[in-house]
């Protein structure tokens, strides 16, 4: 299978290097999301200025030096997908970043988690490509080995309820079937997402943190898929305190 080829050589043909160069005063630790709304009103709350921009055929991502509670902070948006999240983190490791608080919806598969409720994976399911590029073969990968603890602090001290689990990450969103979904909830996974195995497994090979952690959205835990507060514009306030929350353990960490 060719997704069994797994090659250890830190190098390949073409390198994030070869696109980026260390950027002076970059700062170490980042924090970024997916949902471009989200993005731009955290944004739109401190002062930034752009230090870099990964770029695509479809789009630029640029690269924001900022200061929160008297650190310095990077700030960057992620393309939504496995592929298109890993090239990004490679890119700004590779200006520079060494420590990233990554956060995103999902969608649930226990309907007891609210909209916005705050999801913390522990493992994840690795139903995407991108991962066994960075990883020997494996149905599941480690999440967030370190700073969970650190995280539990805030989100206590803010009366944050959360839920602690296994994450399945699939690239393929319109193939989420009844049945796949009760197999994942039988594994034990309490959500669904498309990047978390392939940035725990990147983050484990180049050797990088990312702490990734998710605000419940969609819910397929019934008979048929409810909505809820999936999109970019619902629950503006909840996702302004959540994009708090990942800025105050960036400056922790």
């Amino acid at each position: 299978m060719l997704l069994h080829e797994f090659d250890p050589n830190p190098a390949a043909m073409i390198n994030p290097s070869d696109n980026h160069s260390p950027i002076p005063g970059c700062p170490k630790v980042a924090v970024s999301c997916f949902e471009r709304h989200t993005f731009e009103r955290m944004a739109a709350r401190l002062e930034t200025e752009e230090i870099d921009r990964a770029s695509c055929a479809t789009a630029e991502l640029p690269l924001y030096r900022t200061q929160y509670q008297g650190r310095e902070v990077a700030l960057f948006q992620c393309y939504v997908g496995a592929a298109g999240c890993v090239i990004t983190l490679e890119d700004f490791f590779a200006a520079g970043v060494e420590k990233v608080v990554l956060f995103g919806s999902c969608g649930v598969l226990d309907r007891s988690i609210a909209s916005c409720g705050i999801i913390v994976p522990t493992s994840a399911l690795r139903d995407e490509g991108t991962s066994f590029h960075y990883a020997p073969p494996g149905d599941e990968i480690a999440v967030n080995p370190k700073h969970r603890e650190a995280f539990a602090q805030i989100l206590a001290a803010h009366g944050c309820t959360w839920t602690e689990g296994k994450v399945w990450t699939t690239d393929a969103m319109y193939r989420e079937t009844a049945d796949k979904v009760r197999r994942r909830k039988a594994q034990g996974c309490v959500c669904v997402d498309m990047e978390c195995s392939a940035v725990a497994a990147l983050a484990q090979f180049r050797g990088k943190e990312v702490f990734h952690f998710f605000h419940g959205a969609d819910s397929l835990d019934g008979e048929a898929w409810d909505r809820r507060g999936l999109g970019s514009r619902y629950d503006l306030t909840e996702k302004d305190k959540i994009a708090q929350l990942a800025l105050e353990l960036a400056v922790r960490i």
